[in-house]
Protein backbone atom coordinates (compact mmCIF):
# COMPACT_ATOMS: atom_id res chain seq x y z
CA UNK A 1 0.00 0.00 0.00
CA UNK A 2 1.14 3.50 -0.75
CA UNK A 3 0.13 6.81 0.79
CA UNK A 4 -3.44 7.69 -0.09
CA UNK A 5 -4.46 4.04 -0.55
CA UNK A 6 -7.48 2.88 1.40
CA UNK A 7 -8.24 -0.42 3.11
CA UNK A 8 -11.58 -1.60 4.46
CA UNK A 9 -11.99 -3.70 7.59
CA UNK A 10 -15.48 -5.10 7.15
CA UNK A 11 -18.02 -6.90 9.23
CA UNK A 12 -18.98 -10.45 8.27
CA UNK A 13 -22.05 -9.21 6.33
CA UNK A 14 -20.21 -6.90 3.90
CA UNK A 15 -20.41 -7.91 0.19
CA UNK A 16 -16.62 -7.77 -0.26
CA UNK A 17 -16.27 -10.38 -3.00
CA UNK A 18 -18.56 -8.46 -5.35
CA UNK A 19 -16.73 -5.15 -4.81
CA UNK A 20 -13.66 -5.86 -6.93
CA UNK A 21 -10.48 -5.33 -4.91
CA UNK A 22 -8.39 -7.98 -3.24
CA UNK A 23 -10.25 -9.73 -0.42
CA UNK A 24 -8.41 -10.94 2.67
CA UNK A 25 -10.23 -13.26 5.08
CA UNK A 26 -9.83 -12.76 8.82
CA UNK A 27 -12.76 -14.90 9.91
CA UNK A 28 -13.20 -15.18 13.66
CA UNK A 29 -11.44 -11.89 14.43
CA UNK A 30 -13.14 -8.67 15.45
CA UNK A 31 -12.42 -5.44 13.61
CA UNK A 32 -11.30 -3.75 16.84
CA UNK A 33 -8.69 -6.46 17.49
CA UNK A 34 -7.24 -6.04 13.99
CA UNK A 35 -7.21 -2.25 14.29
CA UNK A 36 -5.34 -2.45 17.58
CA UNK A 37 -2.79 -4.80 16.02
CA UNK A 38 -2.07 -2.75 12.88
CA UNK A 39 -2.28 0.84 14.10
CA UNK A 40 1.31 0.92 15.46
CA UNK A 41 2.47 -0.02 11.93
CA UNK A 42 -0.03 1.95 9.85
CA UNK A 43 0.37 5.71 9.53
CA UNK A 44 -3.02 7.35 8.98
CA UNK A 45 -3.37 10.12 6.38
CA UNK A 46 -2.96 13.57 7.91
CA UNK A 47 -4.15 15.54 4.84
CA UNK A 48 -7.60 13.98 4.36
CA UNK A 49 -10.09 12.34 6.71
CA UNK A 50 -8.35 9.01 7.39
CA UNK A 51 -11.26 7.14 8.99
CA UNK A 52 -14.67 6.58 7.43
CA UNK A 53 -17.61 4.48 8.56
CA UNK A 54 -20.99 3.82 7.00
CA UNK A 55 -23.87 6.00 8.18
CA UNK A 56 -27.10 4.32 9.21
CA UNK A 57 -29.80 4.01 6.60
CA UNK A 58 -32.79 6.26 7.33
CA UNK A 59 -34.93 4.67 10.02
CA UNK A 60 -32.08 2.45 11.24
CA UNK A 61 -30.08 2.95 14.43
CA UNK A 62 -26.32 2.80 15.02
CA UNK A 63 -24.90 1.03 18.05
CA UNK A 64 -22.58 3.70 19.55
CA UNK A 65 -20.47 1.00 21.22
CA UNK A 66 -19.14 -0.10 17.81
CA UNK A 67 -17.50 3.28 17.13
CA UNK A 68 -16.34 3.48 20.75
CA UNK A 69 -14.55 0.11 20.44
CA UNK A 70 -12.91 1.20 17.18
CA UNK A 71 -11.82 4.56 18.64
CA UNK A 72 -10.26 2.81 21.63
CA UNK A 73 -8.44 0.37 19.34
CA UNK A 74 -7.13 3.21 17.15
CA UNK A 75 -5.94 5.34 20.06
CA UNK A 76 -2.23 4.78 20.40
CA UNK A 77 0.37 7.38 21.28
CA UNK A 78 -1.79 9.93 19.45
CA UNK A 79 -5.52 10.40 19.96
CA UNK A 80 -7.87 8.82 17.44
CA UNK A 81 -8.82 11.20 14.61
CA UNK A 82 -12.48 11.95 13.94
CA UNK A 83 -14.45 9.25 12.16
CA UNK A 84 -16.45 10.55 9.20
CA UNK A 85 -19.76 8.92 8.26
CA UNK A 86 -20.93 8.51 4.66
CA UNK A 87 -24.02 6.84 3.22
CA UNK A 88 -24.02 3.17 2.26
CA UNK A 89 -23.65 3.66 -1.49
CA UNK A 90 -20.83 6.19 -1.13
CA UNK A 91 -19.09 3.68 1.16
CA UNK A 92 -19.56 0.95 -1.49
CA UNK A 93 -17.98 3.24 -4.13
CA UNK A 94 -14.96 3.81 -1.89
CA UNK A 95 -14.74 0.06 -1.23
CA UNK A 96 -14.61 -0.67 -4.97
CA UNK A 97 -11.53 1.56 -5.24
CA UNK A 98 -9.86 0.28 -2.06
CA UNK A 99 -6.50 -1.48 -2.06
CA UNK A 100 -8.08 -4.41 -0.21
CA UNK A 101 -11.06 -5.44 1.88
CA UNK A 102 -10.43 -7.47 5.01
CA UNK A 103 -13.51 -9.52 5.91
CA UNK A 104 -13.63 -10.19 9.63
CA UNK A 105 -15.87 -12.14 11.95
CA UNK A 106 -17.33 -8.86 13.24
CA UNK A 107 -21.09 -9.26 13.71
CA UNK A 108 -21.94 -5.69 14.65
CA UNK A 109 -24.30 -3.96 12.25
CA UNK A 110 -22.51 -1.11 10.44
CA UNK A 111 -19.21 -2.57 11.65
CA UNK A 112 -17.21 -1.53 8.55
CA UNK A 113 -14.41 1.02 8.69
CA UNK A 114 -12.17 2.49 5.99
CA UNK A 115 -8.61 3.57 6.77
CA UNK A 116 -6.66 5.93 4.48
CA UNK A 117 -2.91 5.39 4.60
CA UNK A 118 -0.63 8.33 5.16
CA UNK A 119 3.07 8.83 4.55
CA UNK A 120 5.19 6.60 6.75
CA UNK A 121 7.90 8.67 8.44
Amino acid sequence: MGHGDEIIFSDAHFPAHSMGPQVIRADGLRVSDLLQAIIPLFELDSYAPPLVMMAAVEGDVLDPQVETRYREALSGPAPCPEIARIDRFAFYERAQKAFAIVITGERAKYGNILLKKGVTP
